[in-house]
């Protein structure tokens, strides 16, 4: 059989890509055809990080480019793969809890064996149905224990048919305990072990916290702490729960019984460290532990474990295979040690049995059951009922960049205007940009973790904070030389401000920027139904909406959203007369803001009337501008009016933004997938699908053309327009994410 593998693979540091090699040469051998050698594994990037692979691997995916994930279904489906075999893990796939690995699984035209690494027993709702559409288009869900098993048919609704319960191998190494010693000039010693990547909840400060009492009577008792950092806990924490063991150990007088070993050893040198141990540790924390490879390594070689009770270890040390101790019982661990190393012919029952277990586990024989499990789903090829082709293809987009924003931004704001793809110092920076530009920073860091879209997010929040005026009101313009060009700005301004800071107040990235957020926020509250402007009114009721997700019990601020609402529907009360569905007499510019707004506060309202004048009102503006298969849209010229036609040129990007805004925002309130459709073609207005047939952006500066004129495309490249591309261009990401969730 020619199997497709997809999961990280050495030399990535990471235990799901040492199962993944393992694996990979476990089935190889275990299978007698000619096409064996074909096999080949898909590997998964981390980041921005490259590796050195073997040459089994024949593609990359790196973790959050979801063009990568189509790309590399495309070259599965015409591999002539037999099967997939994909291994699970929330956290090695990109997108909220790896919701990027959907679409291509969605797209897989073989056979799907599934081997899951995490089973959350509490999931969140996208945790809980990512993993449920996962086994729905698998063939069949590989579980390492059989707790797993009652997981899946209980929590996750997996049928039991569909579940395979094949245990983690071990690789087939054969050591002498006193030679291993020897090599590790440890012949004087008790060696103590664990051993696996290091975070906080593997609980190694109870072990050393045991230690004293150990010491005291076998002092000559080794510790060794073996692993390198977690890297999401070195991205965000650094090496602090080093540090803070580092510093226990010294606290404790045992710097001469513990090492910590910081590095990620190969499989050989993994198990000469066990079979040189005379103990394994497994400390941890929690029960919520499914799977441990670490812990099967040590059953295997028929090490002496001492673990907590965590899910795996209650089942895999039962029948004296090992000996369990309390989370957290640092004083239980070291009478516990106490006992196993005062009584060596007691330790060694331990061993035999745990060993005679693991004969039964080593990888050659792991191949065979899994061998035979692709044989059976080959032959079945059952038929898995997929979701319908998804009504966009992302691989149109270009590469997502920020060389454009980054290139507009000084360590004020984002420059307001370009002159072709370089910034106008002259015009120097506006309110509407930057806040424009901070809703930008926070949705490219929530969707694409991308942080050098976080570092901007001070410059551009600073800048919103230093044109507040005492009465919460904003300036607007401010020359390159920081000079104040007016004293109070447009209401565009105000409102679209407000949206930016209520989004931010949603999906904050830390709690500084929430305190600060909100401090601005509530200083510009009193002047929310000062407002005269319905655009205005419109860009401060998404604002508010935003506000009110993270803030549902503000019953002052749902009253305001309920007034503000009402000048809008009043306005469509007043102007639209069954064929004219809409505010105003006229269309003139950012039009899809108002619907916007609508479906935004009918869903946190929960009100049909709202909701109904919202989609009455999208649907005619939809009509307008969509009649001929691609937007087209009111151009700013001398825009439309009731019983015109509408103006053609001095098209503008934000227009194109707010319907991509407003279709997404349909979609999610009423799940109606035509929406996306519509999406996706507002979008493409900034890839050619326009009036001209002209691309607005650049692909060699990474900008955005500020819009369509009568002859032809405006080439300077201002922030506006950058913003309103990069937005819309996340937002259809985000709308991709989102159908993939869905049930």
């Amino acid at each position: 059989m020619k199997n497709v593998y997809i999961g990280t693979y050495p030399p990535r540091e990471c235990g799901i890509g040492t199962f993944t090699q393992n694996l990979y040469k476990a089935i190889t051998e275990a299978d007698e055809s000619e096409e064996q050698n074909e096999s080949f594994i898909v590997a998964m990037n981390d980041f921005e990080q490259t590796y050195v692979y073997p040459e089994e691997v024949k593609l990359t995916i790196r973790q959050e480019s979801q063009k990568d994930y189509l790309s590399a279904v495309k070259y599965i489906n015409l591999s002539g793969a037999d099967c997939c075999i994909l291994e699970h893990e929330f956290g090695i796939y990109g997108g909220q809890n790896g919701v990027y690995i959907l679409p291509l699984l969605h797209c897989l035209e073989i056979p799907l064996i599934v081997t899951l690494h995490t089973i959350i027993k509490t999931p969140s709702y996208n945790e809980k149905t990512i993993l449920q559409e996962i086994c729905k288009m698998a063939n069949r869900v590989v579980v390492m224990s059989h707790k797993a098993i009652g997981f899946l048919e209980d929590i996750y609704g997996v049928p039991k048919e569909k579940i395979a319960y094949i245990e983690h191998g071990v690789p087939d190494f054969k050591f002498s305990q006193d030679q291993t010693k020897k090599e590790f000039k440890l012949e004087k010693k008790k060696l103590l072990l664990t051993f696996g990547i290091i975070s906080r909840n593997k609980g190694i400060e109870v072990a050393i916290k045991a230690l004293p009492k150990v010491v005291e009577k076998h002092p000559d008792v080794l510790y060794i702490v073996l692993g390198k950092t977690h890297p999401a806990v070195l991205r965000y924490s650094g090496e602090e729960y080093r540090i803070y063991l580092t510093r226990l150990v010294k606290e404790l007088k045992l710097e001469k019984h513990v090492v910590l070993l910081d590095k990620f050893v190969s499989q050989k040198d993994l198990f000469k460290y066990l079979y040189a141990s005379d103990i394994y540790i497994t400390p941890y924390l929690n029960e919520a532990q499914i799977t441990s490879g670490t812990l099967s390594y040590a059953v295997g070689v028929g090490s002496a474990v001492v673990s907590t009770p965590y899910w795996h270890a209650a089942e895999l040390l039962a029948d004296d295979k090992g000996i369990l101790f309390d989370f957290g019982n640092s004083e239980e661990l070291a009478d516990v040690l106490i006992e196993l190393l005062d009584k060596p012919e007691k330790r060694m029952l331990y061993r035999k049995k745990a060993y005679d277990y693991g004969r039964e586990i080593t990888w050659p024989k792991i191949g065979v059951k899994y061998n035979n499990l692709l044989q059976t789903v080959i032959v079945e090829d059952l038929k898995i009922d997929k979701k319908e082709v998804i009504p966009f293809d992302l691989m149109l987009l270009p590469p997502f960049s920020l060389a454009h924003i980054k290139r507009m931004t000084d360590d004020t704001g984002i420059i307001q205007h370009a002159k072709f793809g370089i910034p106008n110092l002259k015009e120097g920076y506006c309110l509407d940009d930057n806040a424009r530009a901070l809703l930008m920073a926070l949705m490219a860091f929530k969707q694409k973790k991308d942080y050098q879209a976080l570092e901007f997010c001070p410059i551009y929040l600073s800048y919103i904070h230093f044109m507040q005026n005492k009465d919460g009101t904003f300036k607007n313009f401010l020359s390159f030389n920081r000079n104040f060009l007016d004293e109070v700005g447009s209401e565009d301004s105000f409102g679209r401000t407000i949206w930016a800071l209520g989004f931010m107040l949603a999906n904050p990235p830390n709690d500084s920027y929430y305190e600060i957020g909100k401090m601005i926020y509530l200083n510009a509250y009193p002047n929310f139904e000062k407002l005269k402007s319905i655009r205005s009114i419109a860009n401060t009721i998404v604002g508010i909406s935003y506000y009110l997700r993270s803030n549902p019990s503000d019953e002052g601020m749902i009253e305001v959203l309920k007034r503000l609402t009402a000048v809008l529907t009043g306005h469509f009360e007043k102007c639209s007369d069954g064929k004219w569905n809409w505010f105003e007499d006229l269309l003139a510019y950012d039009n899809a803001m108002l619907p916007l707004a609508l479906l935004h506060s009918a869903e946190i309202l929960n009100d049909n009337k709202i909701r109904e004048i919202a989609i009455s009102s999208m649907d005619f503006l939809t009509e307008i501008t969509m009649y001929s298969g691609y937007l087209s849209i009111i151009g700013n010229e001398q825009w439309h009016k009731k019983g015109g036609e509408h103006s053609k040129f001095a098209q503008q990007p934000l227009d194109a933004l707010a319907m991509v805004l407003m279709f997404h925002q349909a979609h999610h309130l009423t799940k109606d997938k035509s929406y996306l459709k519509k999406l996706f073609t507002s979008f493409m207005w900034f890839l050619g699908d326009n009036d001209l047939r002209m691309n607005l952006y650049d692909f060699e500066t990474k900008g955005c053309c500020d819009g369509l004129e009568s002859y032809g495309v405006n080439r300077n490249q201002g922030a506006e327009s950058i913003l309103a591309y990069t937005i819309s261009y996340l937002t259809v990401l985000k709308a991709y994410e989102e159908y993939y969730r869905e049930d």
